[in-house]
């Protein structure tokens, strides 16, 4: 399995280079699957979304396709998907995104696509592989009931959290002074990256690649 784990998607040259690596053949030779479904319910200016799919077209794809599981069936997004070569997860709503990869049904279909597909995740697009989605900060939209103590699963691709955006303007309290006293009441291990850093992961082995900061806790 395959993934380059961002804050912000391809944001720099190392990061893009990252992609390079893990596909082993130029962007020109690759089709992209650019899915939105996790900004679906975000409020507001979609700048982010629009950068992002302008940064891809602009990296030179043989193809871009824009396919959102939560709102096409599964006999129109399944062949596309299988056709492509890499699965762009945009960021957005976490629990918004894993509610729609279950509901879909791509959740049991994703581990058997991976073998021979990349996976990029942009921000909750990245959250989503981690075993459990605590470090959201994403609106709860639905109405399913968690016991007290209980954790939101993740697809559990990784065996740790994600924190992205940190130091961004964006996002004022995601800073490492307030990550340092997170970590002081949160047991589990987890990365806050900032948006010039990705997390490369080829079957386990583990790589931060980073133009910018980012921080191991726990």
């Amino acid at each position: 399995m395959k993934l380059l784990l961002t804050s912000a998607g391809l944001s720099n040259k190392s990061i893009g280079n990252s992609l390079l690596e893990l596909t082993e053949r130029p962007f020109s030779e690759l089709n992209i699957a650019f899915i939105p479904t996790a900004s679906n319910v975000e409020k507001g200016d979609k700048f982010w979304v629009i950068d992002d799919l302008i940064n891809l077209k602009n990296l030179g794809f043989k193809q871009v396709d824009i396919i959102d599981i939560s709102a096409l069936p599964k006999d129109v997004w399944l062949p596309r998907l299988e056709e492509t070569d890499i699965f762009y997860f945009e960021g957005g709503n976490t629990f918004h995104l894993m509610h729609w990869i279950e509901k879909s049904g791509l959740k049991d279909l994703l581990p058997k696509m991976l073998k021979t597909k990349v996976y990029i995740g942009v921000s909750a697009g990245s959250m989503v592989v981690c075993k459990n989605l605590d470090l959201s900060t994403s609106e709860r939209l639905y109405d399913e009931k968690v016991d007290e103590g209980a954790k939101d699963e993740g697809l559990g691709y990784v065996d740790f959290l994600i924190r992205p955006h940190l130091n961004s303007p964006y996002f004022p309290k995601l800073n490492l002074e307030n990550m340092e006293k997170m970590s002081q009441e949160f047991p589990d291990t987890f990365y806050a990256i900032d948006d010039q850093t990705a997390i490369k992961i080829v079957d386990g082995k583990m790589e931060i690649v980073s133009e910018g900061v980012w921080k191991k806790f726990n």
